[in-house]
This record gives structure tokens, sequence and C-alpha cells, in this order.
């Protein structure tokens, strides 16, 4: 492992892109949300993900020079249409428009088509609520998770995420996957030798399994069995169906299928928090939510009581002040493509 400073990371991941001739707009929106991922904790979904963006650009996958269209079809509602650029970018972009169209009418709504793996969403909300925003963002994703009662992958593991700004404190920030784990996780601990617990996922017989190989062939399991299952789906109805993007089995793997176009849409939520009272209204009430949270007495003392998004924004604020810790494999890849 390695440190490496903020802004040298996003120089370098930005650089490694452009090596593939993705614009500098692009290149640079993308190397800020796959940084922000690194910086909290989330590396699955950070600058890891420049290579495998990279290769998709190079086999066609990926439009290296999309040209992102934005369509207001209401007041307080735009179209995003990505043109199969890289997912960073146009979620990127999607989110600068509902915040555009938030700060004029309160709330705002943008929902985006024709778009690939856009990393973490966490980055996206954090965004947002540093420009006072709350939010509800989402994605959805090629299916890896069995309809409850089926023997064959027909969903998306697709996340959403939940962020109220925290006026001088740090915000409510809940970034989940709806399965019990991300399929990256499944990937890392392939790579690393590692068994995974029995509850991640199942072989391609759908039977528990601790070979992460083998939950790769086979299908995640959602969190929380059938309610689980319909969150994935009500995300896919927003991200996908409503987007007119790509849903269930229309959606491309990325993996499976490098040189196509994913398809994938993405949605964000947004209602600007100064609308409903000032910051000391928002901050006052912030504060005391979570000290009903953190005054629980824990079940164990060691383990005091957090509210969601604690420990990634304690990543953040640690690795800012000391670097950000990268695997050397991952950094002489992105130097690599740099060069």
């Amino acid at each position: 492992m390695a440190r490496i400073g903020e802004a040298a990371l996003l120089e370098l991941a930005a650089r490694a892109l452009r090596g593939r001739r993705v614009s500098p707009e692009h290149a640079e929106a993308a190397a800020r949300i796959l940084v922000t991922g690194d910086l909290l904790g989330v590396h699955t979904h950070g600058v890891e993900r420049v290579s495998s963006y990279a290769d998709r650009v190079a086999s066609g996958g990926i439009n290296a020079g999309a040209r992102i269209n934005v369509e207001r079809v209401a007041p307080a509602l735009a179209r995003v249409d990505g043109n199969n650029g890289i997912g960073p970018a146009v979620g990127m972009r999607a989110l600068r428009e509902a915040m555009a169209i938030a700060r004029d009418q309160g709330v705002g709504v943008a929902l985006a088509r024709n778009s690939n793996h856009f990393g973490a969403v966490a980055p996206y909300s954090l965004i947002g609520a540093e420009a006072g925003f709350a939010s509800v963002i989402g994605s959805n994703a090629s299916t890896t998770i069995a309809p409850t009662g089926g023997r064959e992958a027909r969903v998306g593991n697709s996340p959403i995420a939940f962020c109220v700004p925290h006026p001088g404190a740090r915000p409510f920030l809940l970034d989940m996957a709806l399965s019990v784990v991300a399929r990256a996780k499944i990937r890392a601990a392939a790579r690393h030798g590692s068994a995974i617990p029995d509850t991640w996922a199942t072989d391609r017989d759908g039977k528990a399994t601790t070979d992460p190989k083998a939950a790769l062939d086979g299908f995640l399991l959602p969190i929380g069995a059938h309610k689980g299952y319909g969150l994935a789906l009500a995300v896919d109805l927003f991200a996908g169906l409503l987007s007119d993007a790509a849903y269930l089995t229309h959606a491309r793997s990325w993996q499976e299928q490098p040189d196509e176009p994913s398809g994938l849409g993405h949605f964000f939520i947004l209602i600007d928090a100064k609308r409903l009272g000032g910051e000391a209204w928002l901050a006052g009430r912030m504060t005391d939510f979570a000290r009903i949270l953190h005054d629980t007495p824990p079940a164990d003392p060691s383990q005091p009581v957090r509210v969601p998004g604690e420990i990634e924004l304690g990543n953040l604020e640690l690795q800012r002040r000391e670097g950000i810790e990268i695997e050397d494999a991952v950094l002489e890849r992105l130097r690599a493509l740099a060069r």
C-alpha cells in the first residue's frame, strides 16, 4: 500500500483517462467522483475503476467523445442523455442539472440514460450536501440477483443513497447496494484468495457458498430477502424504466460485454434545504437527531451507536490530512495509463 495526496491522485486519474482520449472535462469529473470514493474508504469504487473504464473506452464500449445532452421536460424535471459517455461524467452532469433546478424551484429531478457504471453514489450525495441539498440518488445495474423464488439473475444490484446536510457538521449519508455486499467485494476476495461469508451469495445452483469464485458464477443475495428484492426493483423503475434507460435484463454487463454500451440509467432527486428553514434551524434539528442516536446505551460499550456515514466521512477527513491509501498495483496501472 502507498499514500498519495488528494490533488496528486486527482491529476493522475484524470491524466490516465485523458490518455484514452476522454475529454479533459469528462476525465476531471470522473476523477473527482472516483477519488472521493477512495477518500470515503470505498476503494472498490475508487480509482481502481479507472483501469476498467479505460479498457472499455479502448474496446469501444464507452464513447470517449460523448456529448451529453440535457432536456428540461418540466420546470423541475430534466432528462439527461449520456450518449454512452463515461458514467461519472454523465452522473456529474445530471447532478449539476438537478442542483440548478432545485435552486430555482426548491426541488430538482434529473433522470439520466445511455450511461455506464458511475462509481459509488456517496460522492454525488456529498457534493450535493456541501451545496445545501438533501438528496435521494440511485442507479441501476446489470443483473446479478435472482428474483425471490427464482433461479436466474434478472435483477441488478442497484445502489441508492440518502443524504441530508448538517451545516457545520457531517451530513447524514447512507449509501448502499441492495445486496448483502457489492459484487466488487466478492471480486476483491477472489483476487486475494480469501473466503467470503456464506450470507453474501450463492453458487449457480442457488446454494450458499464461501468460495468467491463460485459466488461470481452464481447470484448475490439481497438484503432482507424479498424486501431487498422489492427495493432493487423500485430503484430500477426510477433509474432505468422512467429515465428511458435499459432495465432488468436489458442492461448489459460491462464484464461480459465490455465492448457494448451498458445502457444504464441514474436518478437524482434534490431538495434545497434552505427553502425549509435557515442554516441554524437545520443545524439544530440535525444535531438533536444525531444526539438521540449517539445517546443510545450501546449493547457493547466498545461499539458506540453511530449515525450512517460517520465512518466514511471520518475516513475522508483522515485521508485528506494524511494522504489516500491506495494499493501499489493500482497506482502503477494509473501511471502506465497516464504515460
